[in-house]
């Protein structure tokens, strides 16, 4: 089982859009030197919605061979199209990733049952393949009830589902209802603490690409049980926590990683770069968390 803190990786651009392979590689071995547990690759945080089909597989590829087995890789798969979901993750797997994220379809809001058979069928198309769901309404105006994920847990490589819902009481149910049948992850750092100390396997995470110590240590202490070590950590990161959303992501913490000089400035349009009146509220978080 994949434990702990788990980085949605930004995806580094040149100030034209085009992907900064060395910036891409310099990220990777900064996760891996700094305790990150696995690096789940072009997600929602790696404008997945703006690279093309073969830019993503080629960014997966990249980091699958710069980080050479040392973590795993989760790679993001997902779509609204179940035969693209299915081709992405066919992909992925032959390029050995250890695992994909299928985000819940967006944009054409299928009925519970449509979201039942789009992944029975992807983890039926690719039977080798671990696969995590990833249900995040927010985003994706549709809805994956606990109802739906209870009967997917029966298909042997449905392994895991991020929970970007926020909603404690209601993952808490989850993963009762699961029990064990599949692990819960928190996909909201503003809540992830408590998701695992009420059972959840780990995070992924948008502020573990500035602070993945930090992050790391209050994953490992919160699938512990330790809260006081928790609560210690979780004060530490809420500063980032909170700001790195004052815009949609991954647009703040893009600026953040640029600011601490890890990756240029590049982002894809319809994204834009922070916006200069959050500048300094971002600037001050980084800084209270103890990373500038």
């Amino acid at each position: 089982m994949i434990t702990g803190s788990l980085v949605a990786l930004v995806t580094p651009m040149h100030p034209n859009g085009d992907i900064h392979w060395e910036d891409l590689d310099k990220l990777v071995d900064f996760h891996i030197e700094n305790g990150t547990d696995g690096i789940v690759a072009v997600g929602t945080t790696g404008e997945s919605a703006t690279l093309d089909p073969d830019e993503h597989c080629r960014v997966i590829g990249h980091i699958i061979k710069r980080v050479n087995g040392r973590i795993p890789v989760i790679a993001g798969t997902g779509g609204n199209s179940t035969r693209e979901a299915i081709e992405l993750t066919s992909e992925a797997h032959k390029l050995g990733a250890d695992a994909c994220l299928l985000v819940v379809p967006y944009y054409n809001k299928p009925t519970q049952e449509g979201l039942y058979q789009h992944f029975k069928t992807i983890a039926e198309a690719v039977p080798g393949m671990s696969q995590m769901l990833y249900n995040v309404p927010g985003r994706t105006a549709c809805d994956m009830l606990n109802e739906t994920v209870e009967r997917l847990a029966d298909i042997p490589n449905i392994i895991g589902i991020k929970d970007a819902t926020g909603n404690i009481p209601r993952g808490s149910e989850l993963i009762e209802a699961v029990k064990g049948r599949l692990a819960v992850y928190s996909g909201d750092d503003a809540t992830a603490a408590e998701l695992m100390l009420a059972g959840a396997k780990g995070n992924v995470s948008v502020t573990a690409n500035v602070a993945p110590k930090e992050m790391s240590q209050l994953c490992a202490a919160a699938i512990a049980g330790d809260r006081e070590e928790t609560d210690r950590l979780n004060e530490l990161l809420m500063p980032l926590n909170r700001k790195l959303f004052l815009e949609a992501n991954p647009i703040p913490v893009k600026w953040a990683l640029c600011r601490m000089g890890m990756i240029g400035e590049g982002i894809r349009l319809p994204l834009t770069p922070l916006s200069e009146k959050f500048h300094s509220e971002v600037e001050d978080a980084l800084k209270a968390s103890g990373v500038l």
